[in-house]
């Protein structure tokens, strides 16, 4: 099955659990060898097999390092692109924030003491 923006949240996990244990069993690997090469509990591997929401992120980047799948891990989450407008505009600056609206055309009018906000 395809991932897609129409599944649930429950439908990924559950998704990306049978995948992980497709990729285990093809690699011969009891869940028990695969926690112990991970470094994290049998029942965590179980948990993250069966794409229960609990499970901490740190435990599925623990479990594709030990299975070889960390470089896939960019394809998942690919780095931002910058338009060329935008990297002129930023001329070697890398972003700080994001101001959560957008910035306002011309000068804001300075406030001063007595005048209603």
């Amino acid at each position: 099955m395809k991932m897609d923006s129409k599944m649930t949240d429950e439908a990924l996990l559950r998704l990306l659990g049978e995948r992980l244990s497709g990729i285990r069993l093809a690699r011969n690997l009891t869940q028990q060898h695969l926690a112990e090469q991970a470094g994290l509990g049998l029942r965590t591997v179980q948990r993250l097999e069966l794409g229960a929401a609990a499970t901490q992120l740190s435990g599925f980047i623990r479990v594709c390092r030990a299975l070889g799948l960390v470089d896939n891990l960019e394809a998942f989450i690919p780095e931002p692109t910058v338009s060329p407008m935008a990297q002129l505009k930023q001329a070697g600056r890398k972003r700080q924030r994001a101001t959560g609206k957008k910035a306002a055309v011309g000068t804001p009018k300075k406030w001063t003491w007595g005048e209603p906000a």
